[in-house]
């Protein structure tokens, strides 16, 4: 994980940036839209780079929780989208550590997250996920496939097996879907990714 989280240091010059703050939200989140609170909710981003997700979210009405371990990236979230309703938070999958104790979220959002985790880190940090999710929540999360950036390693995963940790957590399975990815050098080298929806019963 060191690797990774140096490879994410290196990379956010601001060029890289605003490029990743410029792509549509509506457009990454398509394939699930629908499945996200339509009412005021808490909602947690793991591994929420400079905050565009967030930022968005904020504006219609929630509450964010942006855990993102890359100081650059934090750091750079903090100014551009400098909100009240946008707490950061310096953690990390699969413990999440930080986290004030007791707290629970409607909805926990993994956007190009879990290809980071090696499949020994995913059992545990499914059922953490699970434990930080109130009855009745969500937690939608997109698996990369195909070859990451040389500086930031990918690891091979396994929709099903995603799957099951959710179903040994307690959580039911609410949307698999395959998604081509959004911007074109990704789609050119062959990376397409599987979304998932669960819901934490209430």
């Amino acid at each position: 994980m060191s690797q990774i989280l140096a490879g994410y240091a290196a990379s956010a010059t601001p060029e890289l940036i605003a490029r990743y703050d410029a792509i549509p939200v509506e457009d990454i989140y398509a394939p699930v839209l629908d499945l996200f609170p339509a009412t005021p909710s808490r909602i947690a981003d793991i591994g929420a780079g400079t905050g565009r997700d967030c930022a968005w979210l904020a504006g219609l009405g929630h509450n964010l929780l942006a855990v993102e371990p890359v100081d650059a990236l934090r750091c750079a979230g903090m100014k551009l989208h400098d909100s009240p309703a946008i707490q950061w938070l310096e953690d990390a999958l699969p413990a999440l550590e930080h986290v004030p104790a007791g707290t629970r979220f409607d909805l926990l959002l993994l956007c190009a997250v879990w290809q980071h985790l090696g499949e020994e880190a995913q059992g545990p940090a499914m059922r953490r996920l699970a434990a930080l999710t109130a009855p009745g929540g969500r937690i939608i999360m997109s698996l990369r496939h195909g070859p990451g950036a040389a500086d930031r390693p990918v690891f091979p995963v396994r929709p099903d097996r995603t799957i099951d940790d959710a179903r040994a957590s307690g959580l039911q399975l609410l949307r698999r879907r395959r998604s081509e990815s959004v911007q074109a050098e990704n789609r050119a080298a062959g990376v397409y990714w599987t979304w998932l929806a669960f819901l934490k019963p209430a």
